[in-house]
């Protein structure tokens, strides 16, 4: 069969085509989807098509198909986004409520943190903020290996400050 005899068999058999997507998807836009798809994978392997053989059910195989991988990879994905849902109402759960111990230490926290040189505290506060070792480094023009060791140093600080004996340093 010759590409615009192919071609032209394809085009005939659209409006069959899309009653069929429609048939299974039951939403115009996902059928409009699902056509478009479908014509386009045949247009791709047309090659793989032979000659003699049943044109029509060839297409609708390749339709059918198409439209049983988009459901399997749409459950995947909903079973995943399902995951990260469970996991989220997890973590909400797990945070503690402040108390008045909770408070204290909070506070004991910010006194000793503002008791740092700046040397010590800028680096350990970015890195809490969520900055990246390297994005610290580039922000303080400072080579990474000197951030890592100011944030152990103000780590090992601030334990010693916040306990009953002191600590020292490395």
């Amino acid at each position: 069969m010759s590409t615009y005899d192919f071609q032209q068999q394809l085009v005939g058999l659209r409006s069959q085509l899309y009653y069929f997507a429609l048939s299974l998807t039951h939403d115009r836009e996902t059928a409009d989807d699902l056509l478009q798809e479908s014509m386009l994978r045949a247009l791709t392997y047309s090659d793989k098509f032979r000659d003699n053989s049943n044109f029509k059910a060839w297409v609708y195989t390749i339709m059918k198909n198409t439209f049983i991988n988009a459901h399997r990879r749409n459950k995947r994905t909903d079973r995943v986004m399902d995951h990260v849902e469970r996991v989220r109402e997890r973590s909400s759960l797990v945070e503690t409520p402040a108390t008045a111990e909770s408070s204290v230490r909070m506070s004991e926290l910010q006194g000793a943190l503002g008791k740092l040189d700046n040397t010590f505290r800028t680096p350990f506060q970015m890195h809490h903020e969520g900055y990246k070792y390297h994005e610290i480094a580039d922000q303080l023009a400072i080579p990474v290996g000197t951030v890592k060791s100011r944030i152990h140093q103000a780590r090992h600080r601030l334990m010693g400050m916040l306990s009953d004996t002191p600590a020292v340093p490395n």
